[in-house]
Parts: C-alpha cells; structure tokens; sequence
C-alpha cells in the first residue's frame, strides 16, 4: 500500500476517532460537572436526573433523523454537522445561565452524539478497504471509550477550581478538530454510487484503495444495492423470538447498571466514603483507564470464547459487584475504612465484566440474530431500547439513591443482573462459528434458542 493511500486512510480513521471521542466525552463529563452544578444550583434529585439523562433525548432525536439525512446530503456533510452541533452544545453549556439553559444545550450535544453513534461507524465500513474493515469498525467503540477516560482526565484537573464550565468547554477541542478534518474527508464511495455519480465515486477508490481492486469493489457496491432495491421487508412470525432475545439484551444490557457508573462516578464514590471531590474523581480515573484497557481484552475474546459464556461469566461478576457494593453501603459503619475499599473493588469488578461481555457481546449478537431481509428495520427496536433504557435508568437513579438508599438502589441493579443470567441461559443462543445463514434457517425450523 503506497504512502498516499496511507495518509488517506489515517485522516479517515482519526476523523472517525474523533467523532467516537467527543460522545464519549459527553457521556462522561457529566459526571465531574455535576458535583459542582448540583452544589452552585441547588439542584433536587429530579432535576439532577433529567440534567444526566436529557442528553440521550437528544441522542435519540439524532439517531432518528440520521438516516434520512445520510440518504440525503450523504455521510461526509453529517460528519461536519456532528462537528458543528457539538461545538455549538458545548459553548452553549458553558455559558448556560440556569438549568433551563443547560438542559437545553445538552440536548444540542445529544443529538451531536446520536449523529456520530449512527452515522460514523457507517461511514467507516463504506470507506475502509475490505482487508481493514474491521480494524476500522473496532475504532469508534475503542475511541468512545477514550472520551470517557479524557471527560475523567478533564473532570480531575479542574475539580480543584469546581470550574464545571471549563469542563464542557474542553469539549469543543474534538469538535474543532473534527470540523478541520472534514475539508480533508472524501464523500462515501457507496453513496455516490446509490447517487449515480460513479466517476467521483472511483476517484474516492483511488484514493484509499489499490487500483486491481477498485473494479471488484464497485461491482459488489452495485451488487448489494440491487439486492436492497429488489428486497421488500416482510416481517414473518418466526422472526418473534430473535426480536424478543434483541430487546431482552438490550434491556439487560443498560438496566444492570452501567451508565449509572459511568455518569455518576464521581457521586458514587463519595457515597461509599471518598467525600473530596479531587479523591472520587481519581478513583472515577481509575475506572476510565480499566474500560479503556478492557476494550482490548474484548475485541481479542469476542471470536475466541463464544458469546453465551462470555455473556453469562460476565453478568454474573456484574451481579456479584453490584450486592457487593450494596453491602459496603449496608454495613459501611461495621466495616470502617474497608468499606470505601470494597466499594472500588466492586466497581472495578462490575466495569471489568461488563467490558469484556455485555458491552461488545451484546452488539454483537443483536447484529448476528436478525435475518437480513429485515435486519435494518428489527435493529431500530433494540437501538430504540437501549437509548429509552438509557433515560429511564440515568433520570431515576438520584431519585433512587434518595429516597430508598444506595444500598437498596445497587441491590435492585444486582436483582436485575440475576435475571439477565437466566434470561442469557434460557433464551439466548451461541452463535460464535454458525454461519449468519444457518443461525436464519435455526429460527425459521423453529429451533430454540439453547438448542443452536
């Protein structure tokens, strides 16, 4: 591959990157800045949870509105609208007057994150070469995971001055990087096609591709498009139980916890004994770099030991974690300094877990379940789960920790990692090394689930 083509591929992968970034430093800024808005505020419960969760509101907005306008201006320009909304979002956060206005900037912000969760990971599969595709379809999840260990960084450095504006703020800085890579970017060869327009189209290929497979890769571009032209979704009954396994995962997925942690860090931390800001938010550091580090672990595990046993071992370590953490708040006064110790130790243990499983594995295999003759619409019921899962879980737990305890709250998450457990036992299949269509012909014979 000549240096050309390599320059070309790495402003497209540091472009990706940097989209995955910023709406993993969304996710996570809002665990330091809320330390400071809740005390400078006086922010109740209530509100504290809308201001946490009201950015996956506009992440859903995003997520919607994506694919007619990726059909439309095509993936390069949402690209740069990703870019310019969160630069957008974030000035107006640090400039936000009242909660009203804060609430209302996140929500610029979310829909900045809803883009770049929708649009980016496709725009990376349509323009990367065959023999790197997965390499590129690995970077965004690696890249989020990046943004929410540098929102911690962030977080840390300016907890000392409690300069939560500063916070958001610094999130301009991929947004800015991001618009400036985007004069640098070609247009996705697959959507200049669907548009007609085949000679920009090869020009692209040129750019990114060797010549001898230029040819080879238009033809299966035409190929597939023929076959979605020609396709007409008709949902059948079979297709029932992958849709119910999809949602059931997704379910389990968001509501044992994990958001919880990654938004709340900070908060959690100070309940389980760690009350100066500048300590919690090292602790928080810690979690960010092992969910970074875990990334890989799960990227190497995925195709080497299956997905149920990663499922089921992880879940299962969640849920212990979680009851863990719930005793250390139980019995905190019993335990004296240990506590605050075993409470990292759970959180340490839950994020590791759900790294190396329900994180990438759950993804996995939603997108391995469904047939193809109507996978794009099936995909939109467990995306639009995981996002109403999202809100839900995200806006009550203050409310939550308030009002029954901490302990009682990360109880009701361990309650829910148990009946994931025999949700993945009873109902979830192996698919590691079954074919996409072998997995289509065991749901049409009506075989169950554990029986594939």
């Amino acid at each position: 591959m000549n240096k050309r083509i390599l320059l070309n591929l790495a402003i497209i992968a540091i472009a990706g990157s940097f989209g995955g970034l910023l709406a993993g430093y969304e996710m996570g800024i809002i665990s330091g800045v809320q330390l400071f808005v809740v005390k400078e505020w006086n922010l109740s419960a209530e509100l504290t949870g809308i201001l946490v969760s009201i950015v996956m509101v506009g992440c859903f907005a995003g997520a919607l509105i994506n694919g007619a306008l990726a059909d439309k201006i095509g993936r390069k320009k949402i690209i740069g609208l990703i870019g310019l909304f969160y630069l957008i979002g974030c000035i107006c956060c640090s400039h936000a007057t009242d909660i009203n206005v804060l609430i209302a900037s996140r929500v610029i912000n979310g829909v900045a994150c809803g883009l770049a969760n929708a649009i980016v990971p496709l725009y990376l599969s349509e323009i990367s070469p065959k023999k790197e595709r997965g390499l590129f379809a690995s970077l965004y999840q690696l890249s989020f995971t990046i943004g929410i260990l540098a929102s911690y960084l962030i977080g840390y450095l300016f907890t000392s001055t409690e300069n939560w504006r500063a916070m958001f703020m610094a999130g301009a800085v991929p947004a800015v990087i991001l618009l400036v890579l985007y004069f640098f970017l070609s247009e996705s060869p697959r959507w200049l096609l669907l548009k007609g327009r085949e000679k920009e189209a090869r020009a692209v290929f040129e750019k990114i591709d060797e010549q001898e497979e230029i040819e080879a890769s238009i033809a299966d571009i035409k190929a597939g498009m023929k076959e979605e032209k020609d396709s007409k979704v008709s949902l059948k009954k079979w297709m029932f139980m992958p849709l119910v396994i999809a949602v059931g995962i997704m379910i389990a997925q968001i509501c044992t916890g994990i958001n919880v942690i990654i938004c709340y860090a900070p908060k959690i931390f100070q309940s389980a004994g760690f009350d100066d800001p500048s300590a919690a938010m090292k602790i928080t550091i810690v979690i960010g770099v092992i969910n970074f580090l875990m990334t890989f672990v799960a990227m190497y595990l995925t195709d080497k030991v299956g997905r149920k046993p990663l499922l089921l071992s992880g879940t299962v370590i969640m849920g212990l974690s979680m009851f863990l953490f719930a005793f250390t708040s139980f019995f905190g006064a019993q335990l004296g300094d240990y506590s605050k110790w075993l409470a990292v130790l759970a959180i340490i243990g839950f994020i590791c877990s759900f790294a190396y499983s329900m994180g990438p594995v759950a993804w996995v295999l939603v997108s391995e379940i469904f047939p193809l003759e109507a996978k794009g619409f099936l995909m939109t019921f467990p995306v639009a789960t995981n996002f109403i899962c999202n809100i839900i879980v995200n806006a009550l737990f203050p409310v939550m920790t308030e009002r029954m305890g901490t302990g009682v709250t990360f109880s009701f998450f361990g309650l829910i990692c148990v009946i994931s457990v025999v949700f993945i036992m009873l109902l979830v299949p192996e698919t590691k090394g079954i074919s996409l269509e072998k997995i289509e012909e065991n749901w049409r014979n009506g075989v169950a689930p554990n029986k594939f």
